[in-house]
């Protein structure tokens, strides 16, 4: 019987892949590395993360009106048309046909003189005299940022008497749109140099507290990334935290921006609050492991 279980035992532990186990091992040192890391540091956990989640949050706030501005700009382009008001003389279905051809120009409604006239004698009291106002076309272009070049180009037929459109409100809508763009890849900016001071920070004060420990390690001949990785780690952690505790207010800023949609009968983009909790979390744990890195890089020549 001893001898039967003595054979089963070689055989189980013969098809035990050694590396695997070596490789667990390995795992489980770096994981428990990271964690002493952190308890190492102590209080200044607390601000490391909140202060990574305030600037998350503001990058997020950012990121999040961006989406929904562009919804905005892109529902006022679609019911933004120019108004091409043609000449006595002119043959309006070949002038609609020929901007039919004009570039971003999507569709071209023709509002025959007569139509417009009896739209206007039904709503206010005009007296009965002939019809003064010229057929009208309504032109549809695809996006906001295109209605001055083909404006542009309608002018310059010579049957075309007068034109105009919302063009304050579609400059304005555009400019304050670019404005929040740049905005936001500036905070992304600073949400990077912040990010790295300070893990960049925190990582020197585990190296410093571990520099002995670290030297015993290499005189050992433990490999480089052994001593690395716990500390890039550490760096992540930090990272991930900033960006569950932003969760919150990004939660507020996000139903808020709803409420404004409703309002407004306006679509919100679609996905939005997943594609900014997304984007958070991939910059924060991102920086912050890129920030460990650098920082071992300074202050441990490893």
């Amino acid at each position: 019987m001893s001898d039967t279980k003595s054979r089963i035992k070689k055989q189980v532990k013969s098809h035990i892949p050694k590396d695997w186990l070596r490789e667990l091992r390995i795992i489980y040192r770096i994981g428990l590395e990271t964690v002493n890391g952190i308890k190492r540091t102590g209080w200044i956990n607390l601000a490391i993360v909140t202060t990574m989640a305030a600037i998350l949050t503001i990058f997020g706030a950012l990121f999040r009106t961006t989406m929904s501005l562009n919804s905005f700009v892109t529902e006022l382009g679609n019911v933004l048309e120019i108004s091409v008001y043609l000449k006595d003389t002119a043959k309006t279905d070949q002038i609609a046909d020929k901007i039919k051809t004009i570039e971003h120009v999507e569709r071209v409604k023709i509002i025959p003189k007569e139509k417009s006239w009896n739209d206007l004698k039904r709503e206010i009291d005009v007296p009965d005299f002939e019809n003064p106002l010229p057929d009208t076309l309504h032109v549809k272009v695809d996006k906001p940022e295109n209605i001055d070049n083909v404006f542009t180009q309608i002018k310059k037929y010579e049957d075309v008497e007068d034109m105009n459109y919302a063009q304050d409100i579609a400059k304005k809508m555009q400019m304050f749109n670019n404005v929040v763009h740049t905005v936001t890849l500036v905070v992304v900016v600073l949400v990077a140099i912040l990010t790295i001071t300070i893990i960049n920070n925190t990582i020197q004060l585990v190296i410093q507290s571990r520099k002995e420990e670290i030297e015993i390690m290499r005189l050992m001949g433990v490999s480089n990334w052994y001593i690395k990785i716990p500390l890039i780690l550490q760096g992540a952690i930090y990272g991930f935290m900033g960006a569950l505790i932003a969760l919150l207010p990004m939660n507020t800023v996000n139903n808020g921006l709803l409420k404004v949609h409703e309002f407004f009968v306006v679509p919100a983009p679609i996905l939005a609050n997943n594609v900014v909790i997304l984007a958070m979390f991939i910059l924060a744990v991102g920086f912050g492991a890129g920030g460990s890195f650098l920082s071992i890089k300074k202050h441990l020549q490893v």
